[in-house]
This record gives structure tokens, C-alpha cells and sequence, in this order.
């Protein structure tokens, strides 16, 4: 047999990995997606002064639903609480 009648069977059979992982990326990204989603909609239920206990405003909760579905807004609040403790501690200091 020469080398080029197992070519198209080997390009098929390293495919299918690299499919199945790609799938299974959307999989888990899909559900971490809907996981903090969840997990946003919950801060929402919480008061302003457990809200202020985490850096967050009732305003930043606003501020952050209006991303579509593919983003992440709990990455996104988690970076605004971040950036405000950061001004907080260089106030102090």
C-alpha cells in the first residue's frame, strides 16, 4: 500500500477529537454561561448593604444587565469590585 491510501483515514480519525472537544467547549461554556446568569440574577434578590459588603451597587447590577446572553456579567461585576477596593485601599494608604 503507498502512503497516500491511508492519508484521507488518518485526516478523518484525527478530526473527530478535535470535534468532540469542540463540542464539549460549547457544552461547558453554554453552562457556565447559564450557571452565572443564575448566580447574577440571585445577587439581584439581595439587599444594598449585603450588595456593598461585596463592592457592588444596586446601579452596577443595572449597569451589567443590559449584556447579551454570550457575555458574562458576573465576570464583569467581579472586575468592577476589584477596581473599586483598589481605589479604596490606595485612598487609604
Amino acid at each position: 500500500m503507498i502512503t497516500f491510501e491511508h492519508a484521507p483515514q488518518s485526516i478523518e480519525l484525527a478530526t473527530r477529537p478535535a470535534f468532540a472537544a469542540r463540542v464539549m467547549n460549547i457544552v461547558t461554556n453554554t453552562y457556565r454561561i447559564w450557571k452565572n446568569r443564575r448566580d447574577f440574577y440571585r445577587l439581584g434578590e439581595m439587599t444594598d448593604a449585603e450588595l456593598a459588603d461585596i463592592g457592588l451597587t444596586r446601579s452596577d447590577l443595572y449597569g451589567v444587565s443590559d449584556l447579551s446572553f454570550g457575555s458574562d456579567p458576573t465576570r464583569r461585576l467581579g472586575s468592577i469590585a476589584r477596581t473599586r477596593a483598589e481605589v479604596l485601599v490606595r485612598r487609604i494608604a
